[in-house]
């Protein structure tokens, strides 16, 4: 088929990309690409003898300290020239000196539109590791049109999502957040009190089996949980082999002690949750969406929920976002919003620049790339 803390703006004026110690912020046992061994001694020849392409980083700078870690910096500078001057989508246009030479962009959220200006700037651009999700942001025609090749973390980002969404399933199935909020109001509660579905032989239903979903079916197998899912799209031999049953999107809901929406946001796909699968939820249950709020009829959930105290809602997105102000989203005790947290934070940044570092060495030594995004693809992506 989907910032955030931690963030700390430069103080460099001259724009100029300064290394910084790479002992602050290294995982356990991690090893930079040099030393790391994931490199077969064929393509570590291949990649000794070419020359290394021209390289920018582009992205606002808070971005880069947040996703680029000093492993992927060192690892990037062993295979790539990278240029000592840092790009930002504000001041990008005022480096012709180094938009002219440069080959390769690594970039992540805030990365400029590639429109026609952007690319006489850069001339001899052939491809873009985008260390984020969706390209939807910046890719154009024009972006097509020149042959250029893109790469995306958005299978890394996929990973936090799936983590999150199975803690949630898991939660709801022990009734945790009905129970956490009853405790809170009454000072007191009796698990006999709130029917709980618990885990073994529960229904998780997922809507769609994009990179997401896929991730939360498979990791749902550590569980003894049925899995059902909708996905008009999806092979049913793939189905079996997760071992999960393709089935209805009125059945998801009807049949389901927790629905997890998975979905990407397309026109197709735009308020595809109406108000009267809400209202065939099973009693107790809960809806989970951390895809996109364009995909679900708010004002029809809210009424089905503000007249169906036993149901939960876990929205890590909504449309807009946040809320506005007077939504019922905000004041419905069985609604628990998150502010899109669900994707990768803090250290996990890093994973998205791990698997740009890596498709830099495939690129590099003429291995096929395994994020790559083409044009057809996009459009039924997120």
């Amino acid at each position: 088929m989907a910032s955030h803390p931690f963030t700390r703006q430069s103080e460099n004026p001259a724009n100029v990309l300064e290394a910084e110690p790479s002992t602050s912020v290294l995982f356990p046992g991690e090893k930079s690409l040099a030393d790391s061994g994931t490199l077969h001694e064929g393509t570590r020849a291949t990649l000794a003898r070419s020359p290394k392409p021209s390289a920018v980083y582009l992205m606002a700078r808070h971005v880069f300290d947040r996703v680029y870690g000093p492993r992927e910096r060192e690892d990037l500078a062993a295979l790539v020239d990278v240029s000592s001057c840092f790009l930002t989508p504000e001041d990008w246009h005022r480096h012709p000196e180094v938009t002219a030479e440069a080959e390769w962009i690594f970039s992540s959220w805030s990365m400029p539109v590639v429109n026609e200006e952007f690319l006489r700037a850069f001339p001899r651009l052939r491809a873009i590791f985008y260390a984020a999700g969706t390209i939807k942001g910046f890719a154009t025609e024009a972006m097509w049109g020149r042959g250029i090749t893109v790469t995306s973390a958005n299978a890394a980002n996929a990973v936090p999502v799936a983590e999150f969404t199975v803690a949630q399933i898991i939660l709801s199935l022990k009734s945790f957040w009905r129970m956490a909020r009853e405790f809170h109001r009454e000072n007191r509660v009796s698990p006999r009190e709130i029917p709980t579905a618990g885990v073994y032989n529960a229904t998780v239903g997922l809507i769609s089996l994009g990179l997401i979903g896929r991730l939360v079916a498979e990791q749902l197998q550590a569980f003894q949980v049925e899995v059902i899912a909708y996905d008009p799209y999806f092979d049913p031999k793939e189905a079996a082999e997760l071992g999960l049953e393709l089935c209805t999107l009125d059945e998801i809901f009807s049949r389901a002690d927790v629905v997890s929406c998975h979905a990407p946001l397309l026109k197709e796909t735009e308020g595809m949750l109406r108000k009267s699968h809400f209202e065939q939820m099973k009693p107790h249950a809960t809806f989970v969406n951390t895809a996109r709020g364009g995909l679900v009829d708010e004002k029809g959930l809210a009424e089905v929920f503000s007249q169906r105290p036993d149901l939960t809602a876990l929205l890590d997105v909504t449309s807009p976002e946040p809320p506005s102000a007077g939504s019922p989203l905000y004041t419905l005790p069985n609604v628990i919003l998150t502010p899109h947290i669900a994707g990768s934070k803090n250290w996990e940044c890093h994973r998205m620049a791990r698997f740009m570092v890596e498709e830099a060495a495939r690129f590099l030594s003429g291995e096929p790339l395994r994020h790559a995004v083409t044009q057809a693809e996009l459009r039924r992506m997120a």
